[in-house]
C-alpha cells in the first residue's frame, strides 16, 4: 500500500467548479491489488444492526473486481467467526473488533462523522478509512435551505400553527432572503452544497472557513481559515455551521459568535450538535440576540420533552432527519461500489479519511 501525502490544493485544481467530487486531503492505494477482496457488513452493536444490502446491490458491490465476496453477519456469532478472514468491513466497529479483525485492511464507514468511529486503536493502525462524505449533502443542504425559507417567510411560526388550528391570520412580518449574505463554517459536502444552493438559488453572496487549504469554488466570494469566524459573523445575514465534529470545533458556535450577529440574522446547524453552545443559543433565541435559527442536530438525541428549544418560537427542528431521501441510498451504494472497483485494481480510494484529524 502506498500512502502518499498531497495538497488538497493540488487535487483540487483541476475540479474547482465540481463540487460533487469527493476528495480528500489523502491519496491511497493498494500496491499490489489484493488477490481476493473478502467484505463484510458489521455494527458495534446488533442492537443496532450492521447496514443491510439487498441482493441487487450485493451484486452490484461484488461484480466490481475479480473474487469479491460480501457477507452480511446474522447476528454476534456469526461476525465473531468472520472477522479473523476478511479484508475490508463496511460500516463501524469497536478496539474488541479490530483486534480480532487480523486482516483487516480497510474499514469503509458509511456514516460521513467520525467522532464516534476513531478510537485510539484505529487511529494508531494501519486501517485505511474511508467514509461517505458528501454522500448525504444533497439532501441536507436542500433541509438547510427549507428551514432558513421556513423561518424567513413565516411558515414555521405563523402558517403551520394556523393551519392546525384552522385559523385564518395574514402575517406580513416577513423577509426576503434573495441578495442576502450567508456565511458558512466549513466546505466539505454540506458547506459546498449549501453554499452552491444558495448562490445560484437565491443570489446570496457567500463568505466561508475551512480548516483545509482548497480552492475557493467560484461561487464563494471568500474563503479564510477558521480564526476569521468572528470577523465573518458580523457581515452574514445567515451563519451555517457545517464543520466536523472535532476536539478544535467543540462549542465553537458560543455566546460570543451570537452575540457578534446582526439581530436579524439566522443560524442554522446542519453539522453535529457538539458544534453548539446550547445554553447561549436558547438566550439568543428568547433574547432577541439572533432573528431565528435552525437545527437538524442537538447535542442530545432525542431532544429531551424538557429542553429549553422546544419554547423557543423563532426555532425550527428536524430531528436529525436532514440526510434522508431515496436518492440517497443510491449514492451510498453507489460509492460503496465504486471503492470496491478502486480496492480492487489498485487505485486511489475515494472519501479517505485522515485519521489524526478525525474527518
Amino acid at each position: 500500500m502506498t500512502d502518499p501525502s498531497v495538497s488538497r490544493r493540488l487535487f483540487l485544481s483541476s475540479a474547482a467548479a465540481a463540487p460533487m467530487l469527493a476528495v480528500s486531503d489523502r491519496v491511497v492505494e493498494f500496491i499490489p491489488p489484493p488477490d481476493r477482496v473478502q467484505i463484510v457488513a458489521a455494527a458495534t452493536s446488533f442492537v443496532v444492526p450492521p447496514p443491510q444490502y439487498s441482493a441487487q446491490e450485493i451484486q452490484q458491490i461484488v461484480s466490481q473486481g475479480k473474487s469479491v465476496q460480501m457477507t452480511v453477519a446474522a447476528n454476534a456469532d456469526d461476525l465473531n467467526r468472520l472477522l479473523p478472514e476478511v479484508d475490508v468491513i463496511f460500516g463501524s466497529i469497536n478496539a474488541e473488533m479490530l483486534a480480532k479483525a487480523k486482516n483487516l485492511r480497510w474499514l469503509q464507514a458509511t456514516e460521513a462523522g467520525m467522532e464516534k468511529l476513531l478510537f485510539p486503536e484505529l487511529v494508531q493502525s494501519n486501517v485505511v478509512v474511508t467514509n461517505m462524505a458528501r454522500m448525504f449533502a444533497p439532501a441536507i443542504s436542500e433541509t438547510a435551505i427549507g428551514m432558513l425559507l421556513s423561518l424567513t417567510r413565516g411558515l414555521a411560526r405563523y402558517y403551520v400553527p394556523q393551519f392546525e388550528k384552522r385559523t385564518w391570520n395574514a402575517e406580513r412580518n416577513l423577509v426576503e432572503v434573495d441578495g442576502m449574505t450567508m456565511g458558512i463554517a466549513g466546505m466539505g459536502g454540506l458547506g459546498s452544497f449549501t453554499a452552491m444552493r444558495a448562490h445560484y438559488g437565491f443570489n446570496m453572496r457567500i463568505l466561508a472557513t475551512d480548516a483545509k487549504p482548497m480552492v475557493k469554488p467560484i461561487f464563494v466570494d471568500t474563503l479564510r481559515e477558521p480564526g476569521w469566524l468572528m470577523e465573518m459573523a458580523p457581515q452574514v445575514d445567515v451563519l451555517v455551521s457545517a464543520a466536523p465534529a472535532t476536539k478544535e470545533t467543540a462549542g465553537m458556535f458560543n455566546e460570543r459568535v451570537f452575540r457578534a450577529m446582526k439581530k436579524t440574522a439566522y443560524f442554522i446547524n446542519i453539522s453535529r450538535g457538539a458544534l453548539v453552545d446550547e445554553p447561549a443559543l436558547v438566550r439568543a433565541l428568547k433574547e432577541g440576540w439572533i432573528a431565528g435559527a435552525g437545527l437538524d442536530v442537538t447535542r442530545q438525541e432525542p431532544l429531551p420533552s424538557n429542553h429549553p428549544f422546544w419554547d423557543c418560537p423563532n426555532l425550527i427542528l428536524t430531528c436529525h432527519t436532514a440526510g434522508f431521501s431515496p436518492q440517497r441510498r443510491l449514492r451510498l451504494v453507489g460509492l460503496l461500489a465504486e471503492n470496491v472497483r478502486r480496492y480492487s485494481s489498485g487505485l486511489p480510494l475515494i472519501n479517505v479519511v485522515d485519521k489524526q484529524r478525525g474527518y
